[in-house]
């Protein structure tokens, strides 16, 4: 039983580094040092950062999330982003409007990788 969402985080995992790896190649005010070390650093400290603090602040701006239809999300996780680069050494982003468009490139890639891994694995166990 434990296997299975081990391997759940591990993809999840994966395709955020894939994300913020190609984030990171497509905008000059998004960096990443380190290689690709410094990418799996960075991919799980951004998803223990979303896991700590994402929740609380997803339900403090759930009033604004309602009346924008949904983007003011995106100030959230370009927030998160923020959080995160100020933690790592190897994360740096350029200004809170350059983490609002990584933010928005970040979830479109993620989003296309992860529809592309339900057309994969159509079973439901990644």
């Amino acid at each position: 039983m434990m296997v299975p969402l081990l391997i759940r985080v591990v993809v999840s995992w994966a395709v955020i580094a894939i994300a913020l790896g190609v984030t990171a190649e497509l905008l000059d005010d998004v960096t990443i040092d380190g290689g690709t070390a410094g990418l799996v650093w960075v991919s799980a400290l951004f998803g223990l950062v979303n896991a700590a603090l994402g929740p609380l602040l997803r339900l403090l701006s759930l009033p604004l999330t309602i009346l924008t239809f949904g983007l003011f999300s995106l100030l959230v996780n370009a927030v998160l982003l923020l959080i995160t680069a100020g933690i790592s050494d190897y994360l740096d982003v350029g200004g809170f409007w350059s983490a609002v468009v990584a933010a928005f490139v970040v979830a479109i890639i993620a989003a296309v990788l992860d529809a592309l891994l339900r057309v994969v694995v159509p079973d439901g166990h990644v």
